[in-house]
């Protein structure tokens, strides 16, 4: 598995952006896949999670409501989008793969990671 978060950008506050993770390898499509983010000085948070159907979702209690995570296992895809940004949405988005085929909200399940994608919410 080898991940790539791409999409991040300047956006003002109130706008969208939508971010995607894909695997260069095509392997990912049995695993879940997770989103999180670090914004400077702070630790990392999990954003959002979806099992390798695409039937379970999960959401951090941040972006609950304005975000919605999707995968196309045929383009070998994920996505988050991403609405009504704030600018304490600022921060480094990264996806990562999961060692089972179920999402979680804790970054020790994920053994994959990808680098990042800078997202900025200008106010």
């Amino acid at each position: 598995v080898q991940l790539q978060a791409s999409g991040g950008g300047l956006v003002q506050a109130g706008g969208s952006l939508r971010l995607s993770c894909t695997d260069s390898r095509r392997t990912f499509s049995n695993n879940g896949v997770g989103w999180f983010r670090q914004a400077p000085g702070k630790e990392r948070e999990f954003v959002a999670a979806i099992s390798w159907r695409g039937d379970r979702t999960l959401y951090g209690d941040a972006v609950t409501g304005r975000f919605t995570i999707s995968r196309d296992n045929a383009k070998n895809t994920v996505a988050l989008e991403m609405n009504s940004l704030k600018p304490e949405d600022t921060a480094v988005y990264y996806c990562a793969a999961a060692r089972s085929p179920f999402g979680s909200r804790d970054g020790a399940d994920y053994r994959y990671w990808g680098k990042g994608t800078l997202v900025t919410v200008s106010s």
